[in-house]
C-alpha cells in the first residue's frame, strides 16, 4: 500500500534510505536516449486518514491495489507525491499518489512529467467520476476535465488534454446532497462490494494499459 502519512521523526532516515528512486532514474534518459521506457501511473485523491475511504479517493484505492499486486516494498516522498517504482516487461513503471490535495493535483503531476520526461502516451491518470454509475470504469486516450477539479488542475499545468485517463464511477449525489459533501463521504454500505470490484477491475485495466497499451485496454474494459 502506498501510504500518504509522513512522520517527522523519521524524515531524516527516510531521506537517506529513499534516494533509491531518483538514483535509479538519474541520467538514464540522457545517457541512453530511447533506451529506457518509463510509464507513469497517477491515482488522484486526498492525503490523510480522514479521506481514505471517501469517494474522491477512488484513484488512491486503485493505486494501493496496484502496489499490492506489484509487491511494492519501498516508496519515496518527492515532487509532492508518494512515489514507488517497479519493472514490468522490461519497462520501468512509476506509481504516484499526489499529496497536494485533489484541487492542486496538477502541481505534483507536472513536476513528475517534467522530471522524468513523460509524454502523453506514457501517462495514465486514475480518478473518480460522477458521470459514471458506481462500479463502472472507463478508459479514454484524451479529453477534457468533465468538471473534475483534479483533472482540471492537471490539464492546466500540463497545457494539454493529450494523455490517457481511467475513470472510476461513483455516481451522482442524491437529491439535496451537495457535490462536495458527496465526494468527501465514504461509500454507502450497499456500495462497498461493487466499489471493491470496480477497484479490482480498474487495477486490471491499468495493468493491461502498462503491458499492452491504451487501445487494447479500451477494447477490453470499456
Amino acid at each position: 500500500m502506498l501510504k500518504e502519512s509522513k512522520k517527522k521523526g523519521k524524515a531524516k532516515k527516510r531521506k537517506r534510505k529513499n534516494n533509491w528512486l531518483l538514483s535509479c532514474f538519474q541520467g538514464w534518459r540522457d545517457r541512453y536516449p530511447g533506451g529506457w521506457d518509463v510509464k507513469l501511473v497517477v491515482g488522484l485523491g486526498n492525503p490523510g486518514s480522514e479521506y481514505r475511504d471517501t469517494r474522491h479517493n477512488a484513484g488512491f484505492m486503485v493505486m494501493d491495489e496496484l502496489a499490492r499486486r506489484f509487491r511494492i516494498a519501498r516508496q519515496d516522498y518527492r515532487y509532492e507525491a508518494v512515489l514507488a517504482r517497479t519493472r514490468i516487461q522490461g519497462e520501468t513503471v512509476l506509481l504516484a499518489k499526489p499529496l497536494t490535495f485533489m484541487n492542486l493535483s496538477g502541481r505534483a503531476v507536472s513536476s513528475l512529467v517534467n522530471k522524468f520526461k513523460i509524454n502523453g502516451e506514457e501517462l495514465l491518470v486514475i480518478y473518480d467520476d460522477m458521470d459514471l454509475e458506481t462500479g463502472r470504469i472507463r478508459l479514454r486516450a484524451r479529453g477534457g476535465a468533465g468538471g473534475h477539479r483534479g483533472m482540471n488542475s492537471i490539464i492546466e499545468r500540463l497545457g494539454t488534454v493529450e494523455f490517457h485517463r481511467l475513470r472510476v464511477g461513483i455516481g451522482h449525489p442524491p437529491e439535496g446532497i451537495r457535490v462536495t459533501d458527496y465526494v468527501l463521504s465514504p461509500f454507502a454500505p450497499e456500495e462497498k462490494d461493487i466499489t471493491a470490484r470496480a477497484v479490482q477491475r480498474a487495477a486490471d485495466a491499468a495493468e493491461m494499459w502498462i503491458r499492452e497499451g491504451i487501445v487494447k485496454a479500451m477494447d477490453s474494459y470499456n
